[in-house]
């Protein structure tokens, strides 16, 4: 009864009720909510930190920036939903408030255009040598078809492609990367897709922040062949992965060329038979495999399922 009380207390409040609105359509930094309500960051400070003791409100860290969102699950999470659904607001505050929010969305989006063309000219050579973007997305939902998506962890998860391939299959979604420029092109682009209510988080692949057996579906998208040390990753995903559920791995295979700029051989990608050794190692069992040819560079996609003795 105590924890009622407290949580409708929180949230009887009009800037609070206003935040609880905003915060429902994804994750703003305590900077961004202070431009959106036009109060000052300790008088905000203090309502978000209510809001979050009564379980209404998620915060997490960034760097150096504090993000909050709407809970997603449990008693806050039921009475926010709750408490929006039958918000009793002034119109017009809202629409400001909505006005102001979309500012701040496009900003995001903007920066996340400036950090993807500092990126183009690198990824434009990649993608003359891989499968088109379109063939490669319908072989990964032709691979998951089958698949019960429930709780899904994308790690590594740079623009969120697997996140908004997979989304709308999932009970829940989380995308965690180590970059924060990456993580803001993610969060934009989760939110221009409406998928605001998918969350991303920074964290390292070797060390996540999860218990045990959180999820049923774990992804990596390219990011195998860039880790130093891949059979420690692939351990961290067994650990995270409940018995039953499923590792969807695509990757490069092992290529090797001249670099002409630098007039030195260079190799990438993965080998497959490694690829399976690992996972064997740490409980999870082989399913299947597909090879999917382009120009250059053939991709590799991988379905694992962790059995009954894994770790």
């Amino acid at each position: 009864m105590l924890v009622v009380l407290d949580a409708l207390r929180a949230a009887a409040e009009e800037t609070r009720l206003r935040l609880l609105a905003i915060c429902k359509h994804g994750e703003f930094s305590v900077t961004e909510l202070v431009q959106i309500i036009g109060q000052s960051q300790p008088r905000v400070s203090r309502h978000l930190k209510l809001l979050c003791e009564a379980g209404l409100l998620e915060r997490f860290r960034e760097q150096n920036f504090v993000f909050y969102r709407l809970a997603a699950e449990g008693f806050g999470a039921t009475l926010g939903h709750f408490l929006l659904k039958n918000l009793n607001l002034d119109a017009e505050t809202l629409r400001l408030d909505g006005q102001r929010a979309e500012q701040v969305l496009e900003s995001r989006q903007k920066e996340a255009e400036e950090i993807l063309a500092k990126l183009s000219d690198q990824m434009r050579c990649l993608a003359t040598l891989l499968p088109r973007e379109s063939k490669i997305n319908q072989a990964i939902q032709a691979c998951l078809k089958e698949v019960p998506i429930g709780d899904l962890l994308d790690i590594g998860t740079g623009t969120g492609r697997m996140l908004k391939l997979l989304a709308k299959k999932a009970a829940s979604a989380v995308g965690v990367d180590i970059s924060p420029e990456m993580l803001r092109v993610a969060r934009s682009q989760l939110h221009q897709a409406g998928l605001s209510h998918i969350t991303v988080r920074q964290g390292d692949m070797y060390h996540l922040a999860y218990p045990n057996e959180s999820f049923d579906t774990i992804t990596i998208d390219h990011v195998l062949s860039l880790a130093e040390n891949p059979a420690a990753v692939l351990s961290e995903v067994a650990r995270l992965l409940k018995p039953g559920g499923h590792l969807f791995l695509l990757d490069f295979e092992t290529t090797h060329w001249v670099d002409q700029e630098l007039a030195s051989p260079l190799e990438m990608g993965i080998q497959r038979q490694e690829v399976i050794d690992w996972c064997a190692e740490c409980g999870l069992d082989f399913c299947k495999q597909n090879n999917l040819p382009g120009n250059s560079l053939e991709v590799l996609l991988f379905l694992f399922q962790k059995n009954a003795g894994g770790q």
